[in-house]
């Protein structure tokens, strides 16, 4: 892809979007094994419709997806459903692929995100956590306000190799616009 200014459009992805979606999740799992929780061995079994059904949006989930023009990455939101817990919400599956990196779409869709999760009424904090290894994305991060609450040793395990994760969090209360 050329890394020329293209047309580009952040948008919420819907169930009608099943069919980009499900190739971008397995393509991340498969390519990037140490970015995610979930493995591609799992994620392979998942039917269509249970993986548009992560594609229902209300202000307890949702997904973005960057087009240019067709799916090139996405990044997905959740929050906690217990009433003690409900004022957290947690960001998932932030990818773009390989071929689109270095065009700012993992910016713009972090802070599209964020902007949205600011929306949700008693929303206070969004976590993320991120391979210690991943510096990149650590810096990004970094540079839109989330900070570091710790390390947790061996927080993957793939193989006989153990990864740690950078536990980090968003206060979108205090944090200011970046």
């Amino acid at each position: 892809m050329n890394k020329a200014p293209l047309s580009r459009e952040i948008r919420v992805l819907s169930p009608a979007d099943v069919n980009q979606f499900l190739p971008l999740r397995l393509r991340a799992l498969k390519e990037e094994p140490e970015s995610f929780g979930m493995s591609y061995q799992e994620a392979i079994k998942t039917p269509p419709e249970q993986a548009a059904q992560r594609l229902q949006t209300n202000d307890d989930s949702f997904v973005l997806g960057a087009l240019c023009p067709h799916l090139v990455g996405m990044v997905g939101y959740f929050r906690e459903t217990g009433l003690k817990r409900r004022h957290k919400g947690t960001i998932w599956g932030m990818y773009v692929v390989p071929e689109a990196r270095g065009l700012g779409l993992a910016k713009a869709l972090m802070e599209a995100a964020i902007e949205r999760a600011r929306t949700i009424s008693d929303l206070e904090q969004l976590q993320i956590s991120v391979v210690t290894t991943n510096e990149i994305a650590r810096k990004l991060y970094r540079s839109l306000g989330f900070v570091s609450y710790g390390i947790e040793l061996g927080a993957l395990k793939i193989a006989d190799k153990y990864l740690d994760e950078d536990l980090m969090f968003l206060n979108l209360k205090t944090s200011n616009d970046q």
